[in-house]
Order: structure tokens, then C-alpha cells, then sequence
């Protein structure tokens, strides 16, 4: 599944010049926590949310004042949090450069770039231009699939479109996320990275897989059997 299927299209954003109050004006009028800061052109400059604007209410060089020395002691970490608790503008404010990803990324890809930047949303990017956003939220509604939407997805996206595999060589079944898998396949590394990129597929608990292959090619003997064919 791909971030185009589940992306907002219709995506709201604020230009680098646009004073905080408004841009908090914007957040609570559409109930959301944040937007992309992009240029006329449509380039994402940045990323600006209610974390961002919170600093408006709380200074971190506070308790650093009248200490010696103070601002020599400031990690980037606080100078850049400083910075935002001063701003007048988005351009100050915003968090850049954003991390953004293609309308081709992998759901799963996305929702790992998420956790491991800790970030809440993504902005989608084609021809370096905004075309949408996804949210934690819009992937959390990803797992509440139905059982024949996940199994459409393996049999589509993973057999035939990434592994070129017919989709009549392995059998797929889907009950309460729950996958199992069985068939014959050639090489041994397809039946396993089969099973791995079944686990992936939002909405996916469990997979059981029986797959059997015919030659093992993940051996040392098998590889080196191949050598002088290279």
C-alpha cells in the first residue's frame, strides 16, 4: 500500500511570511496540529505545528539568564527552541528543512520515518512540490481494513507487482489480520522475503506461511555453485 492511497489531497499550508497568530488561527479553525510552510511555487519549506507555537508561551533561555556565560553554555537543541519562542513569523517558527516523502513510499516506510523522527505528519512531494500530506492518524486507520482488502494488497502488490510471482502459485487467506500463506516456490529467499513483506502490509497481525521452495539458495554451497556462471 502506497502513501498516495491514503494521503489528504487537498492540503493546507501557510506561506513563510505569515505571522504566528495567524497561523495558530488556521490550526484551531481545522482542528489540526500542523501544516507545511511552503514558497509561492509550492516547495515545502518546512513543517510548523502547535509544538512549534507552544514555545511562544514559554521562553528556554529563561533560567539561563543572569548566569555568565550563558549563551556560550546553549546547545543548538535550545538555541533553536530560543529562536521559536521569539517568532513573529513561520518562517522562525517552522521546523526545516521537512522530512517528506514521495506519493510512492511504502505505508509501512512512512510509518517508520514516522517513529524513528518522531514526527505526526508527512508532507507528500512529487516534482518537488507539495501534492498532499498523511498523517499517524491516517495510517492508523490503515490497519482497520477489511480481511479481503489486506488479501487483494498481497496478491496484487506484493505477488505480482513487487516479486512477479502469479498469484495462483501461492495461496492467500486472510482471517482477523491473521495471513496464511502456502504453495511452491522456486528459491527458498523468495518463500522468506515473501513472508517478510507480508508483515509489513497494514493491517497484517500475524503470518503463517508454509511455503515451500524447491532449491535452497541461501546455502554457501548453492552460491558458490554460481560463481562461474558470474
Amino acid at each position: 500500500m502506497r502513501v498516495r492511497e491514503l494521503m489528504t489531497k487537498n492540503v493546507l499550508s501557510i506561506g513563510p511570511e505569515a505571522p504566528i497568530k495567524d497561523v495558530a488561527r488556521i490550526l484551531v479553525e481545522n482542528r489540526i496540529s500542523g501544516l507545511p510552510v511552503c514558497d509561492i511555487e509550492g516547495h515545502v519549506l518546512g513543517v510548523i505545528s502547535e509544538g512549534d507555537i507552544l514555545y511562544k508561551e514559554y521562553d528556554p533561555a529563561e533560567g539561563r539568564r543572569g548566569r555568565p556565560l550563558a549563551w556560550v553554555a546553549t546547545d543548538m537543541g535550545t538555541y533553536s527552541r530560543v529562536m521559536k519562542s521569539r517568532a513573529m513569523e513561520a518562517r522562525s517558527a517552522m521546523t526545516a528543512p521537512a522530512i517528506t516523502v514521495p506519493p510512492y513510499e511504502s505505508i509501512s516506510a512512512a510509518a517508520r520515518i514516522m517513529a524513528e523522527r518522531g514526527v505526526n505528519r508527512l508532507p507528500i512531494v512529487k516534482d518537488e512540490k507539495l501534492v498532499g500530506i498523511i498523517t499517524r492518524a491516517d495510517l492508523v486507520r490503515a490497519f482497520t481494513r477489511t480481511d479481503d482488502q489486506v488479501e487483494r494488497e498481497i496478491k496484487e502488490d506484493i505477488l505480482e507487482r513487487t516479486l512477479w510471482i502469479d498469484r495462483n502459485v501461492v495461496s492467500v487467506a486472510v482471517k482477523k489480520g491473521v495471513v496464511t500463506l502456502d504453495g511452491l516456490l522456486e528459491k527458498r529467499a523468495d518463500a522468506e522475503l515473501l513472508a517478510r513483506l507480508v508483515a509489513r502490509v497494514p493491517g497484517v497481525s500475524s503470518v503463517e506461511s508454509t511455503v515451500r521452495w524447491v532449491v535452497d539458495d541461501t546455502t554457501r554451497k548453492y552460491r558458490r555453485a554460481l560463481e562461474p556462471l558470474v
